[in-house]
């Protein structure tokens, strides 16, 4: 029980009742965990919270972000992507390799903006490709979508160095650059559009039927089957729109690097499912909202930065997030087991 200036007690539920009406104990929870994130690290590291190491939280956060999500629509179906990376990178070199090939020298800004479309839907084909026939793989031969998208990525990963020789790949227009790095009101262009993606996501995954079936599918796959949905079929789009919010990140990962690879962002794969898990996906599927998700994206942007302005070394993060990893999986089984 708490007391307020004037003299009536209230209670802690009383306090949070109305951040929960607003959002579900989960989110509202995530939510003061990052606030906590925040004023922790402000107290402890000189100028956490400057503009300057703002700008930079937000020009990172997009990338991962866009791939966390699509780890985490799979993840909600009872399956996984562990090829997002290789799609992503599969995806810019795509992009690279068209833009390469046209003739940009000399031409005027709306030529040039015309290649960079061109560009960008040659690897949303290829994005979207990749993904739906990784999902018609786990159909058509029943195999766990571990294994098959675990293959998927060894051959995606394997053509990709083969066709460039494992070498970087540039030779972007300076305009897409600029348009990539771009900022509105001090906020990049990139963490907006990271923000507006989300938000389409969400509205599919809550209020649709392909968005339901995922979470159907998840819990119980014979059932939802019994229940008049196309299993096979919304299986096969859930992939397909994994592989298109990688070529979502591939567009931020060609603005950040300048270039593409087939070697970039390969550690990223542990965090995306650790953002996953801690933004309250099961990992089991049946549950997950990108809310959530966003939430733990943030707070592990502020780990990250603040672990840098420390000075941990890279090697240790990434140790760090395999111990929470399995610390929030334990922490759900015994929720679960409790319930």
């Amino acid at each position: 029980m708490f007391e307020n200036l004037t003299g009536q007690n209230f209670s802690m539920t009383e306090l949070t009742g109305p951040l929960r009406r607003v959002f579900p104990a989960r989110v509202s929870g995530q939510a003061l965990a990052a606030l906590a994130l925040a004023v922790g690290f402000s107290l402890v590291v000189p100028g956490f919270f400057s503009l300057g190491s703002m700008r930079s939280m937000m020009f990172q956060l997009p990338q991962l972000g866009l791939l966390a999500l699509a780890m985490a629509i799979p993840m909600m179906s009872g399956g996984l992507n562990l090829a997002i990376i290789a799609i992503a990178n599969a995806c810019g070199l795509a992009m690279v390799t068209v833009l390469a090939h046209l003739p940009l020298a000399g031409h005027g800004t709306g030529y040039v903006a015309l290649c960079i479309i061109l560009a960008l839907m040659a690897g949303m084909v290829v994005g979207t490709a990749l993904g739906g026939l990784t999902g018609w793989l786990i159909v058509r031969t029943k195999v766990h979508p571990i294994l098959v998208t675990l293959g998927v990525m060894s051959i995606v990963e394997g053509t990709s160095v083969w066709l460039t020789r494992g070498e970087v790949v540039s030779g972007l227009p300076a305009l897409y650059g600029q348009i990539g790095n771009a900022s509105l009101l001090q906020i990049p262009l990139a963490f907006l559009a990271f923000l507006a993606i989300a938000a389409i996501v969400h509205v599919v995954l809550q209020h649709t039927a392909f968005g339901i079936s995922i979470c159907m599918i998840g819990s119980n796959a014979l059932a939802t089957r019994y229940s008049a949905v196309n299993v096979d079929r919304v299986t096969i789009r859930i992939y397909a729109l994994s592989g298109f919010l990688c070529f979502c990140a591939a567009c931020l990962m060609l603005a950040r690097y300048n270039s593409a690879s087939a070697a970039y962002a390969k550690s990223y794969l542990l965090v995306t499912v650790l953002a996953a898990v801690l933004g309250g996906v099961d990992p089991n599927g049946g549950f997950g909202r990108v809310t959530g998700l966003v939430l733990a994206m943030i707070m592990l942007q502020l780990i990250a930065t603040g672990f840098n302005l420390l000075g941990f070394s890279d090697y240790l993060t990434l140790a760090i997030w395999g111990l929470v990893l399995i610390g929030v999986a334990c922490a759900q089984s015994l929720m679960k087991k409790r319930r």
